[in-house]
């Protein structure tokens, strides 16, 4: 049976570079990578420190919940993992953390709009607000699955956290920088009091289709 160390150590290295940028601490959010062409994916055990965590403690799980390699327990929000990989072919990564100014505007339900070029060339149209459902639970799972499907790569998890998808590692470290860099861009913005501006229409379509290249390329492999 395949050990499926290359995936594994993949989840610990992003675990770490979250954690050295300040977007991880201690337990909180979870991280995965999916195993290839295989219905499975590596994913953080539950309440299990970052700055400890080694290859050994990750998980590996089928998308039916079922384990394939592990001995420690899955993070709670496995199922919500298995069912973006389900819904989103494109995507080889997910991150989930509570991040602050993302998070800040997941308190205020306040979805991040078309501001720059490269958010929507890499993040999607819009970062939209998943609606509030308990920590790992159907309702959740079945919130997100429904929403990924719009094709976007960032989400705000309502009272709870931000969810991001990526086509490979650094794609999805990227990706929760630039999220990040958005929340906080626009959380300044508000703050003025003065109305946000947005880029044109146009260019927000020219560059979400870029994204969408980009997805269909990695779907098909």
């Amino acid at each position: 049976m395949a050990n499926f160390d290359t995936q594994k150590q993949q989840v610990v290295d992003i675990c770490h570079a979250l954690l050295a940028r300040g977007y991880l601490k201690a337990t909180e959010g979870n991280i995965s990578a999916r195993i290839g062409a295989e219905p499975a994916f590596a994913i953080t055990p539950s309440n299990y420190d970052y700055a400890r965590m080694t290859a050994e403690d990750i998980c590996v799980l089928d998308f039916g919940l079922a384990s394939v390699t592990g001995t420690r327990r899955p993070s709670i929000e496995s199922a919500m993992h298995a069912a973006v990989y389900c819904s989103r072919p494109d995507a080889q990564v997910i991150i989930h953390t509570h991040q602050p100014y993302a998070s800040a505007l997941a308190l205020i339900r306040r979805p991040i709009p078309h501001l720059f070029d490269e958010q929507v060339r890499f993040l999607g149209r819009s970062v939209e607000i998943i609606p509030y459902a308990p920590s790992g639970t159907g309702f959740l799972k079945n919130n997100v699955a429904k929403k990924v499907k719009n094709g976007a790569n960032a989400f705000i998890l309502q009272n709870h956290g931000v969810l991001v998808l990526g086509t490979d590692a650094e794609r999805a470290i990227h990706n929760m920088a630039l999220l990040e860099k958005c929340a906080l861009a626009y959380l300044l913005a508000l703050m003025t009091g003065e109305k946000v501006s947005k880029i044109p229409l146009a260019v927000r379509e020219i560059a979400f289709a870029k994204l969408k290249v980009d997805q269909k390329q990695f779907a098909e492999l």
